[in-house]
């Protein structure tokens, strides 16, 4: 007997529907799988064998061949389990096959016919229903990551027996629907009013988060710098519906949530070590998963410790700095990771860390020469701000003022995102304005066009970076609430110029 089930199946970021066939017949006994399988889905025969058995179900000596359609396509993982189990039961008649009709099956079956969580339940949810599916059967390990979507009925299931019982009417379904409320992220309680001093540094954090923009702090040990940059995402606006959907599915097909957190809600922040490979920010493999820059997406991408980072692999992140997406090209197909991050990069003026302290620096101008020219000319262009950190005083450390909290600065910041989404007509910010949208929007009177005239040639500008210095500008008047660039506005994005003078060195 013939029967066919409905699953899905991770490719990249996008979702392939698969149809798991199974055919039963008289014959020499065994259990044949076919259809470009993986070494783990072929290996599903056995657990799909012994789990049927373990649900106190008969499986007869018979020829069983199961198709995974289209064969086309690459299969991986063990979501393919149920669905495979689903099928053979349909074609021995254990559950009728109308039963099934507008279900999407997926997840690994336990030995002892156990259902078990698996990751990517997120967007293969969200294309079942863009389908027209009205079910979708997913382990109770991942109900509440599936129940985040609304418009499809999930049934959350324990057992291989369980389900044929739901299938069969013996017993109703636990529906799981999304909740109206949405839960906040657990993690480390971070405040900008931990920090002491560092005002500079403070400003120019605003101004990147609020307009998105790139920033670089350099400065000497302990000043600071990482203290900041892991703060910057508590004075991000909360991420919108469709922002947090689309962070959430990368973070789903990547295994990272959990019942704990179903749903990401807040700006992500990425961290990754210096030694990390360009596989590893990019993404990778025979198959491409995403990498650190796609898991940063409506965050921060931090990179500390920036000249200990090998060139080819900071080299890598220009092209995705600029589109706000990667593209890899494999042999199996094309694959398209979002990567609209914003990078903060922190690093030390010289190798003892010092410069230009003349009583603690031990460099010759060879090595901070050196020492700098780890970072190239075009990565440096990409960068909107960058701001010297100095040294905290004794007196700030220990001042009688109080320093402003993370609340305080997400509030500026959010009315300045909301004048971008209003002029702008969408969720769009400074740092992604294209040549002709500067041109419309970031329009100069003659004092300010004299102004940047000077500086463009006294400072030898590129066209990229003096278009920088513009949407910088810009969002400076945003956080002021003004619709001018004022000379006021242009001398203090100028000045967040510091790496182009340190070229020189």
């Amino acid at each position: 007997m013939y029967s066919t089930v409905l699953s899905a199946s991770i490719q990249g970021l996008e979702v392939k529907f698969v149809h798991v066939e199974a055919d039963i017949s008289n014959g020499l006994p065994m259990f044949h799988m076919v259809g470009y399988l993986s070494a783990e889905v072929k290996e599903a025969s056995e657990r799909v064998r012994t789990a049927i058995r373990n649900a106190d179900f008969v499986l007869p000596a018979k020829k069983i061949v199961v198709n995974l359609s289209p064969a086309n396509v690459r299969k991986r993982g063990a979501s393919f389990d149920l669905p495979i189990a689903v099928s053979i039961l349909v074609s021995l008649g254990y559950v009728k096959g109308e039963k099934i009709r507008g279900i999407l099956f997926v997840g690994e079956l336990g030995l002892d016919g156990s259902i078990r969580k698996v990751p990517g339940i997120l967007p293969i949810v969200l294309e079942a229903k863009r389908a027209g599916c009205k079910v979708c059967v997913v382990p109770k390990g991942n109900i509440k990551e599936a129940g985040m979507i609304n418009g499809i009925e999930i049934w959350g299931v324990e057992s291989l027996k369980e389900l044929c019982g739901i299938l069969n009417g013996d017993q109703e379904p636990q529906q799981y629907g999304r909740k109206e409320t949405r839960e906040t992220d657990e993690e480390e309680h971070l405040d900008f009013a931990d920090i002491k001093g560092q005002n500079l540094l403070k400003r120019a954090a605003e101004i990147a988060a609020a307009g998105n923009h790139n920033i670089l702090f350099i400065g000497p040990p302990g000043a600071g710098k990482t203290m900041i940059a892991k703060r910057i995402p508590t004075i991000f606006p909360p991420l919108s519906e469709e922002e947090s959907i689309e962070v959430t599915k990368i973070y789903s097909i990547l295994g990272l949530t959990d019942e704990k957190r179903p749903f990401i809600t807040t700006p992500p922040f990425r961290n990754p070590h210096h030694t990390s490979t360009r596989a590893a920010l990019i993404g990778g493999g025979t198959i491409p998963g995403p990498g650190e820059i796609s898991m940063a997406n409506h965050g921060v991408l931090f990179l500390d410790e920036l000249p200990e980072f090998r060139r080819q692999v900071l080299d890598v992140l220009r092209q995705p700095m600029e589109e706000g997406y990667i593209r890899l090209t494999r042999k199996t197909g094309t694959y398209c990771f979002p990567a609209q991050f914003m990078l903060v990069a922190a690093m030390n003026p010289c190798p003892c860390g010092y410069y230009p302290d003349l009583n603690k620096c031990i460099c010759t101008p060879v090595q901070v020469r050196q020492y700098l020219s780890h970072i190239s000319g075009p990565f440096l262009d990409r960068i909107d701000l960058c701001v010297e950190a100095s040294k905290v005083e004794y007196e700030e450390l220990y001042g009688a003022g109080e320093e402003e909290t993370s609340e305080d600065i997400r509030k500026r910041v959010c009315k300045a995102r909301k004048r971008q989404y209003e002029r702008y007509g969408e969720r769009k910010v400074n740092a992604t304005l294209t040549p002709a949208e500067i041109e419309k929007f970031c329009v100069l009177g003659k004092k300010e066009k004299a102004f940047m005239k000077q500086i463009f040639d006294g400072m030898s500008l590129t066209v990229r970076t003096y278009h920088k210095i513009l949407k910088v500008a810009r969002t400076i008047a945003d956080l002021e609430q003004k619709e001018t660039i004022t000379i006021e506005h242009l001398r203090e994005a100028v000045a967040y110029r510091t790496m182009d003078e340190k070229r020189g060195i």
